[in-house]
């Protein structure tokens, strides 16, 4: 048979082709940008920020609202537990095929994930945060996450190469996210134990009857 011609390649006649990959995920753009909004006071705040970060937006954007509000030695610990799968990021917008899981009752919603690569990306974030305010001499203890933001960034095209001699875009989804963190007048502690009876459950409170009994 006659060989096929190729008309679907001349959408990409005099267009330059990227054929190196992105950097590692430890190289992550920082430095001064605009922010969308300045903080109430500049002299009890600090901020960080990374551009075009090589992780899916979809991802982040749900890590980043699961710390919103939370002080920054809660917010890098929580990171840690979801790095290491002790606790869940919940995801409230882009949750289609998401699956349910236990560890999501804390939040009160029924699905979530462990998105790792967005969490240590964004742990990355928050130690830099860290280091601006210890520069700029703030009290870490009391430093909270005042704004939070993910936007979608461009996307990053490339191509895969299919069967019959097609092409197929092969897209990534980066993203930009920028913190403001600022100083508060109250430090979140651990709650004391007030002495109230711990609720135990049915199957805990048969078994213990059964062991008496025998």
């Amino acid at each position: 048979c006659a060989p096929m011609k190729h008309r679907h390649l001349e959408r990409f006649a005099g267009k330059p082709f990227n054929s190196h990959f992105s950097p590692p995920v430890h190289q992550i753009k920082m430095g001064k940008g605009t922010y969308s909004i300045d903080p109430d006071k500049d002299s009890k705040s600090c901020k960080t920020r990374g551009s075009d970060l090589r992780i899916h937006y979809k991802n982040s954007r749900e890590v980043v609202r699961t710390i919103r509000g939370m002080h920054l030695t809660r917010a890098l610990q929580f990171l840690k537990n979801v790095q290491e799968k002790k606790e869940i990021v919940p995801f409230t917008r882009y949750n289609g095929d998401v699956g349910r899981h236990a560890q999501c009752k804390q939040w009160k919603h029924p699905q979530g994930r462990w998105p790792q690569k967005s969490a240590a990306v964004i742990y990355s974030l928050l130690k830099n945060a860290e280091s601006n305010a210890e520069t700029k001499g703030l009290d870490i203890e009391t430093l909270r996450v005042e704004h939070a933001q993910c936007n979608r960034a461009p996307k990053m095209r490339r191509r895969t190469y299919r069967a019959h001699g097609r092409i197929n875009p092969y897209q990534s989804s980066p993203c930009h996210i920028e913190f403001i963190l600022s100083e508060t007048d109250t430090v979140v502690n651990r709650p004391e134990d007030d002495g109230a009876p711990k609720k135990v459950s049915k199957k805990k409170l048969l078994r213990e009857r059964r062991e008496q009994r025998d």
